[in-house]
């Protein structure tokens, strides 16, 4: 796999023009390996959204052996530059393109429409086109178990959670979170600071120090790809987790657990259907029963009985018999969010701007 980062990237473009970065058009040819070409918006380190999406595609190399030629391009900003790389990269030959951010959204699609022959797969967005798929995870239903946990942990009742945008994706995983929380304390408050980054440490571990000022004492870490909440809060002796991969080296004693993504099922699949010619873009909205989507690195201090609860549930959740979005829900502003016995939809739930009761929190503007 190569490696490449916006520095190195713009370096080689200004030395020899963006398609020498990558090796040019000729060498990729009809009878060369199928160029894929992952772009992320932050390092891809050891830990967070980055590194867990390039890792989904070391079973794809596995898989596909020589038939493929895997290209990363990391620390790539959302905007003009974005949009740039991914059109020389496949106007250099590559024909399968993961977009690694919601920002990345637009200009993915329009290399989409120009070239009907490219396979798109475009994280946390929501158009969809012949040739291109996005796709998420089902975050909420890991981040409901850990809130239920959260919840049996928590001394002062208060709970919070840095994070990135105020995305459906990651508001559907502080509600999940809430009402997790609120199935073993009813009256628990989640306080939220939105950072606006994907990748800020030190904004990161002020806003973790600012939720520990306001008694918070377990701490969800959303969406940010560095350790900095997790290290923040072992340092203080308070409860963390997050979300993609397993930060527990950075917090040996007080992580709660992980709600990891293993995207390879999903890449391995469209790989496959792109060889096949027969890839038909979709929204991939995948969790737990699609083995996208798994809860790791339980904490001990857990109690045993919240801790049969949550196994019960998980379950549950796999088997599709229960949905953390369940009525009765109501919203942060009283209104009612989800009638009693009804579930919202994938597509609601993707499409979701609100916050449920007990965020004391008000989304951005």
């Amino acid at each position: 796999m190569t490696t490449l980062t916006r520095r190195n990237l713009m370096q080689a473009a200004a030395a020899t023009g963006l398609a020498g970065a990558f090796g040019g058009r000729a060498a990729f040819a009809a009878d060369e390996p199928l160029g894929i070409t992952l772009v992320v918006p932050s390092p891809v380190g050891d830990v967070g959204w980055g590194h867990a999406l390039a890792a989904g595609l070391e079973p794809v190399k596995t898989a596909f052996g020589d038939k493929v030629k895997v290209t990363v391009i990391e620390n790539i900003a959302e905007g003009p530059d974005a949009d740039r790389i991914m059109t020389k990269t496949v106007a250099d030959g590559n024909k399968f393109l993961i977009a690694g951010s919601f920002g990345y959204q637009n200009g993915a699609l329009q290399v989409a429409r120009r070239d009907k022959k490219v396979t798109v797969l475009h994280a946390s967005g929501f158009q969809v086109a012949p040739n291109f798929s996005p796709f998420a995870a089902k975050y909420f239903q890991g981040t409901y178990l850990l809130g239920m946990a959260a919840a049996a942990v928590s001394k002062t009742g208060k709970i919070g959670s840095v994070s990135a945008f105020a995305i459906p994706e990651l508001i559907t995983s502080i509600n999940a979170f809430t009402l997790g929380a609120q199935a073993v304390k009813p009256d628990i408050e989640v306080s939220v600071v939105w950072v606006n980054s994907w990748f800020d440490p030190a904004k990161e571990q002020e806003a973790a120090k600012a939720l520990m000022a306001q008694k918070c004492d377990v701490i969800f870490s959303n969406a940010q790809d560095t350790p900095s909440v997790v290290a923040a809060c072992e340092e203080a002796g308070v409860y963390s987790f997050n979300l993609n991969s397993s930060m527990k080296k950075y917090a040996p004693k007080t992580y709660l657990g992980c709600v990891a993504t293993d995207w390879s099922p999903f890449f391995k699949a469209s790989v496959e259907a792109h060889f096949a010619g027969t890839f038909k873009g979709a929204n991939a909205f995948l969790g737990v029963a699609d083995k996208v989507v798994e809860v790791v690195d339980w904490n001990p201090d857990i109690p045993a009985d919240t801790m049969a609860k949550i196994k019960e549930l998980e379950a549950k959740i796999a088997d599709g018999s229960f949905s953390p979005f369940t009525g009765p829900i109501t919203k942060a502003d009283g209104s009612e969010g989800v009638k009693a016995g009804t579930a919202l939809s994938d597509g609601e739930i993707v499409a979701m701007n609100w916050h449920v009761k007990g965020v004391t929190t008000p989304l951005p503007k």
